[in-house]
């Protein structure tokens, strides 16, 4: 008497079974779908820059202008970096400054304009002199009776080049204090002095002028920092900006042009 009922529980559970095996998974969700796309960067972009970076971020600019078609890097400000780090206190409306030295990053950065920054390269100081080298300059004791240019001392190349002259001990007259190094290395190719001390990145492709890299630069190095500024106009485009000159791409660029890796 209990047969039929089991033959009818087994049918049942195939019937159930069967209906469990045709059933159609349910769909995961794509990520793409879940995933909220990037905004695409767009906007302009203002840079401020240490004027020994000129061919380089002008080069970078255009590279990263590539990668994002819709955001237009404003002509980029380069002046000499302690110029520039008054200007961006005084309030300037600025997304990135890239500067020649830490010491006037700090100053941006200690008045709470910006957080912490990057190292993204470091450069050294050669002596300049005219094509042909008409004073015979060979070496920084040369410098002493010579008419000579050099940046500020308030400027990074300014610094720098104390720093390099006291080590040596030779005392120089400079014949005019400029603002930023692009200013020592015109007058040099001008012929307005006989020699200048600029960075060994100035004078790569000049055939206007000659250098030498003087004994002791190797212990006066300068390193560039650079940072995205707090209240940014265009914050996005200016973290990205910052990515790139950090990339492998920013930096071949930058090692193009004879800057040294952080």
């Amino acid at each position: 008497m209990r047969r039929p009922v089991l033959a009818a529980a087994a049918a049942a559970a195939v019937v159930l079974l069967a209906g469990c095996a045709s059933a159609e998974p349910a769909a995961s969700p794509s990520p793409t779908a879940t995933a909220s796309a990037e905004p695409a960067l767009e906007g302009d972009l203002v840079i401020f820059a240490a004027a020994s970076l000129t061919a380089a971020f002008d080069d970078i600019a255009a590279a990263f202008e590539d990668e994002h078609p819709d955001v237009d890097v404003q002509p980029i400000r380069y002046d000499g970096s302690s110029t520039l780090a008054t200007q961006i206190i005084e309030g300037a409306a600025v997304d990135v400054f890239a500067s020649a030295d830490e010491n006037n990053m700090t100053k941006v950065t200690d008045a709470g304009l910006a957080s912490a920054a990057e190292l993204f390269a470091t450069n050294t100081l050669v002596v300049a002199v005219p094509a042909g080298n008409p004073a015979g300059i060979d070496d920084l004791e040369g410098l002493a009776g010579a008419t000579v240019v050099l940046c500020a001392p308030e400027v990074p190349c300014g610094a720098a080049s104390q720093r390099l002259l006291e080590a040596a001990g030779v005392a120089v007259t400079p014949a005019s204090l400029e603002q930023n190094v692009t200013a020592v290395l015109t007058k040099v190719q001008a012929d307005e002095a006989d020699a200048g001390l600029v960075y060994a990145t100035d004078v790569i492709g000049k055939d206007d002028v000659e250098s030498f890299v003087p004994e002791g630069a190797a212990d006066v190095v300068n390193r560039y920092p650079l940072v995205a500024l707090d209240d940014a106009p265009n914050p996005e485009a200016a973290d990205a900006f910052v990515a790139f000159v950090l990339s492998p791409a920013g930096q071949e660029i930058l090692a193009s042009y004879g800057f040294g890796a952080p």
